[in-house]
């Protein structure tokens, strides 16, 4: 029997350790750290730790471990003194024995899919209790805890209505509430009066449906997005969010206006009426929220301009008004957002110049303007360090023209970063809500691969730049070859002329790239073929010429990429490159790839055997002399032949007869 304390060296060399049973001793203390490092270890024996009678905290949560998967018993002994028991990810099939456990404030059983939970009170003195992703299905018995402040329940199956006594669990001391990813359809009604001071409270991705719930008066956090929730927001919602700092309808089927109440949530960060039917105006007292970080009101039926008067500071960091029937121009004041991340005005009816007065926000990643009015010319004027965050710019679908400025794909440093640098910086765009320990994501749509994809999180090294179906003229930049991170190129649907640049080559990162639809001509540079990573690509309806360059890539790709070129040879297209397989020069010293090169060594041959035939034939026609002569030498030579044929002929009858003789 081992006593004392488990010592705390070297369990770091026993990397091969697979189980560990510590029962039946008389140990104490506290389990050394380094324990719970082991890469091997897989199982522990639970009641290894009823002997540690010290011990208050245990927390084995996110290892490895099965704690006891292969138990037949419904229960496994703990220490009496637990006042936190952190086993989540545990791979637990049966729950532990608690019933002893007064002490016990903290449980956390999350993500133990395999766990039963027994249909008796779980220990009265819980403050904290967490059971998400355990494939619940009903509600376990919270009737006795008296003392809970923090429940999370989320990402189970739980269905049918949320109970009304779940507003007076702990006797109005609950303040953190997490439902989310669970299969709800409603509320209890009447609830508890009167209403706890929750400030969290997450119903997110569940199916309730019927009228917004009210958020709870002290509320900081309010998450009701992606439900079935209906009518409209009630006209004096200001009064109950005067505390909130997030706030989510998103992704439900709400109608009617956006209360100007609403703006009495001074403290408000996030605020995402996404995805929903809402009509009318923008109030201009949300633009003039000095704290507000994230507005996102796209895809909804607003009309009108967007308010021009800001506030004297400017704190978003998000402005995403996209698909809406919102008209007018981009307001200038938005050049006091220099923190402004994600400006998405994409699909509206719009109709301004190219916004150049925003070229000092250098903290700028996501431009998309697409599906607008926008006109005239693109670029920064008079700026050298336009925009170095740029990441995700759209234009298309606009009447922009004139030629694309270089400098402006110089500035773009986000796209041209080294590997190393990037990785180092990957990550996600979007709001960090620090209070709450939660990042709000970014969401922008994208036309990539031919198709429009929605980017529900948005990755800090995707690149992309979409131009396509504009008026753009002149020569594609070479300069665009530096934007080595790229991953789509649209520059399809303009009037680009010359050359495809060969710098495109060195997009090694690029998977889409779309040239469709322009004026490019001359042969396609070789350099495309080493785009080993491409797997959309659209030059059709060009001026190209000359051999398809081949490669393990661009040979992978249908005829359709390379439809009206009619100049276009070699495979996957029907037309032979025979007559391009050599390219003369012309006087001037240019390349004429439409020029077919003279065979030379074919004409000889011909004009040598026609001047042969020549000297031979046309002697005879015009000399009496030289054709009877001719005659006299060819009758010799026929009789000769005739000559040796009779004799083959004489000598072959006498064997043929001596043969039969000797047969007889």
């Amino acid at each position: 029997m081992l006593t004392g304390p488990v010592a705390s060296f070297h369990w770091d060399g026993l990397v091969n350790l697979v189980f560990l049973d510590l029962s039946n001793n008389a140990l104490n203390g506290s389990l050394p750290t380094q324990l719970f490092s082991l890469p091997s270890l897989q199982m522990m024996e639970p009641s290894s730790f009823q002997k540690l009678g010290n011990l208050t905290t245990l927390s084995l949560s996110y290892n490895n471990l099965s704690i006891n998967a292969g138990l037949a018993t419904p229960a496994f002994p703990l220490p009496l003194n637990l006042t936190a028991l952190k086993l989540a990810s545990c791979k637990l099939r049966t729950f532990p024995d608690l019933s002893t456990h007064s002490g016990l404030a903290y449980l956390d059983l999350s993500d133990n899919q395999g766990l039963a939970i027994p249909a008796l009170p779980l220990p009265w003195n819980l403050m904290m209790l967490l059971l998400a992703s355990c494939k619940l299905r009903t509600f376990p018995d919270l009737s006795t805890q008296s003392r809970l402040t923090y429940l999370d329940l989320s990402d189970n199956q739980i269905s049918g209505s949320i109970p009304s006594w779940i507003w007076k669990i702990g006797n109005g001391s609950l303040f953190y509430l997490n439902l989310s990813h669970n299969l709800l359809e409603d509320l209890q009604q009447p609830l508890s009066n009167p209403l706890p001071p929750m400030y969290y409270i997450d119903l997110r991705f569940n199916q309730l449906s019927g009228p917004i719930p009210t958020p709870l008066p002290y509320a900081s956090y309010v998450d009701y997005s992606n439900n079935r929730f209906t009518s409209s927001i009630p006209h004096d919602i200001g009064l109950y969010i005067s505390n909130t700092k997030f706030f989510s309808l998103s992704n439900n089927n709400i109608t009617g206006i956006i209360p100007s109440s609403i703006c009495n949530a001074s403290y408000l960060q996030v605020l995402d009426l996404s995805d929903n039917a809402f009509s009318g105006t923008i109030p201009s007292c949300l633009i003039q929220n000095e704290r507000l970080a994230v507005l996102n009101l796209g895809r909804n039926r607003l009309i009108g301009n967007i308010p021009g008067e800001l506030g004297h500071m400017c704190s978003l960091e998000t402005l995403d008004l996209n698909e809406n029937l919102l008209d007018g121009k981009i307001p200038k004041s938005l050049a006091k957002c220099k923190a402004l991340d994600v400006l998405n005005l994409g699909n509206n009816g719009m109709n301004d110049t190219f916004p150049f007065w925003l070229k000092n926000i250098s903290s700028l990643r996501v431009l998309v303007l697409r599906g607008n009015k926008f006109h005239g010319h693109i670029g920064c004027p008079d700026s050298n360090s336009t925009w170095p965050m740029l990441q995700i710019v759209d234009l298309a679908l606009n009447n922009f023209n004139g030629v694309l400025p270089e400098k402006c794909f110089s500035n773009w440093r986000a796209m041209m970063a080294g590997e190393d640098d990037v990785q180092s910086k990957s990550g996600h765009l979007g709001f960090k809500i620090l209070q709450f320990g939660r990042l709000y994501q970014d969401a922008v749509t994208v036309t990539c691969k031919g198709n429009e994809m929605k980017l529900v999180k948005v990755l800090t090294i995707f690149t992309s730049i979409d131009f396509s179906c504009n008026n753009f003229q002149g020569e594609i930049p070479k300069d665009i070859g530096d934007l080595k991170l790229l991953y789509v190129l649209n520059l399809s649907g303009n009037g680009f002329t010359g050359r495809i640049p060969s710098s495109i080559g060195q997009l090694r990162q690029l998977e889409s790239l779309e040239l469709s639809q322009n004026k490019l001509s001359e042969e396609i540079p070789a350099q495309l073929a080493s785009l080993n990573f491409l797997s959309v690509l659209n030059l059709s309806f060009n001026q190209l010429v000359g051999r398809i360059p081949t490669g393990n890539q661009l040979q992978t790709f249908s005829e359709n990429s390379y439809l009206g070129n009619r100049g276009l040879c070699g495979f996957p297209m029907n037309a032979s490159c025979e007559a391009e397989d050599a390219t003369p020069s012309t006087s001037d010293g240019r390349h004429s790839s439409s020029r077919k090169e003279i065979k030379w060594e074919y004409i000889a041959s011909e004009i040598g055997f026609v001047t042969g035939l020549g000297i031979v034939i046309w002697p005879l026609v015009l000399s009496r002399r030289w054709r009877r002569c001719y005659y006299k030498h060819v009758d010799i030579i026929l009789s000769r032949i005739l000559n040796h044929q009779n004799k083959r002929r004489a000598s072959g009858g006498r064997r043929s007869h001596t043969i039969r003789r000797r047969r007889m």
